[in-house]
């Protein structure tokens, strides 16, 4: 990544002079924040610093520095249902900090560039999975869709402009339909999620948490993860250039708080599941799915290289499909303001930025869990054990709030419910997310490929 190579170069050329401590008038400072309480991977720079006073405790330490001792920081967070419009409203200086998923992360930076002399930096991400999983395409429960290859001449609805919207003219693109054989629809989150579960529309693309929101509610069946464009998954932190040239301390002191979100998250899964269902009304049991351990997202902030190549790719899927204007890359990514922020807390950034989480990999020995309402989450070695275990709960009528399991192709966490599960000859059981895959496996083990209730009765035999 020799473009972001040589800005990181030029900024160490300045040390960190601009950090330096300054003595200013007292001002009144502005920090607005977009940030989007309906989106698990922003949430580690938006709702949980918002609701854990992050970013006001470090801007009270911020006033010790003599530059800032006098100032009066006025803290705005304005939430939103897609990435779109907190671009707009940064553009009309209502907002100077915004957090939004990778395709509209690309759309920021574009079209700040594209003007005379306004300009945003990404100075950080919040999470990602490597797999690309985190978007998807929903489907009525009772629809006979079954891939996505089927929606030729479909209607589909996304929030146009979101990181679902970009995955869905990737996956266009890679079938070979031309968007001119498909309706798309703009629609938020909400009203998409609404018409599928009244089968109003014949398909609904959406970012996290929103397709495993309708499975869980029981809504909604996913045919299309964003696994399967074989791209990162990843969202990050866009800061206006003023803001970060004339207090690049207060940029640090924002992107500490996201650090410190992600530690909270990672010291109590399940109290942050809790949590995050009161600030945002998205299920715990869902919020578990994305923040437990090998869950969907890997919450880490640092700006690795090849995220940079997932960005480059993503534009010129908007270029192809989309006409977006040119992003100069080497300009617009710089990591000096989260090196300062990880140096200020102590922490290796370079240890970081090798780390990538490899589901596929990380997650090969994790358990099966049983979310137990009463209890709490059971583990379970095997998928066998799982199922035996559910079913011995269902035989004493006790409430199961949820359960997980591991896709085997990529190592994604999923719903028990939701799985495709293949029966070996000797009785061992294996799980997918997708159908395909499922049927795969079984041909090459000569087993079957059979739903959650029955497997579960498998094992009562």
């Amino acid at each position: 990544m020799q473009k972001l190579g040589i800005m990181v170069a030029a900024a160490g050329a300045l040390g960190l002079a601009q950090f330096a401590p300054g003595i200013a008038d007292a001002k009144t400072i502005n920090v607005g924040v977009g940030h989007q309480s309906m989106c698990t991977d922003t949430y580690t720079a938006g709702i949980i610093v918002k609701e854990l006073g992050l970013l006001d405790k470090n801007l009270a330490e911020l006033k010790k520095n003599a530059k800032y001792k006098d100032a009066d920081f006025k803290v705005r967070w304005a939430d939103y249902s897609s990435g779109g419009p907190i671009t707009n409203q940064m553009l009309a200086n209502k907002l100077n900090i915004g957090v939004m998923g990778d395709y509209p992360l690309i759309v920021n930076g574009a079209k700040f560039q594209a003007t005379k002399s306004l300009r945003t930096l990404y100075v950080a991400g919040t999470g990602y999975n490597l797999k690309g999983s985190g978007n998807a395409v929903v489907v009525p429960v009772s629809s006979s869709i079954t891939k996505f290859e089927e929606l030729r001449g479909k209607e589909i609805s996304v929030p146009v402009g979101s990181a679902a919207w970009g995955m869905t003219l990737k996956a266009l693109q890679d079938a070979g339909i031309p968007s001119s054989e498909v309706t798309i629809k703009n629609q938020s989150p909400a009203v998409g999620a609404a018409n599928i579960a009244k089968g109003k529309i014949d398909a609904h693309a959406d970012f996290c948490p929103w397709s495993e929101l309708m499975e869980f509610r029981g809504t909604g069946r996913k045919i299309y993860d964003g696994s399967e464009t074989k791209i990162p998954y990843l969202h990050g932190v866009v800061v206006r250039q003023e803001l970060a040239k004339d207090y690049p301390e207060v940029v640090v002191a924002f992107l500490k708080a996201v650090i410190d979100a992600g530690d909270w998250v990672r010291e109590d899964p399940m109290r942050a599941a809790e949590s995050l269902e009161k600030w945002t009304g998205v299920e715990k049991e869902v919020q578990y799915l994305y923040f437990s351990k090998g869950g969907h997202l890997t919450l880490e902030p640092t700006i690795k290289d090849k995220w940079v190549e997932a960005l480059e790719f993503n534009h010129g899927v908007l270029e192809r499909e989309k006409k977006i204007p040119p992003l100069d890359f080497g300009k617009w990514i710089t990591d000096e303001y989260i090196r300062a922020a990880y140096k200020a807390k102590a922490l290796d950034y370079e240890k970081n930025l090798k780390d990538i989480h490899d589901p596929a990999v990380e997650h090969t020995s994790l358990p099966m869990e049983v979310w137990h309402a009463k209890d709490g989450i059971k583990t379970y070695a095997s998928v066998r054990d799982f199922l035996k275990a559910i079913a011995d709960f269902n035989k004493v009528a006790q409430k199961l709030n949820a359960t997980y399991v591991y896709d085997k192709a990529t190592g994604l966490k999923l719903f028990g419910k939701m799985a495709f599960y293949v029966q070996a000859k000797d009785g061992a059981m294996t799980t997918f997310l997708r159908k395909q895959d499922a049927d795969s496996y079984a041909a090459k083990v000569d087993g079957k490929v059979i739903g959650f209730e029955e497997a579960i009765a498998s094992t009562t035999g």
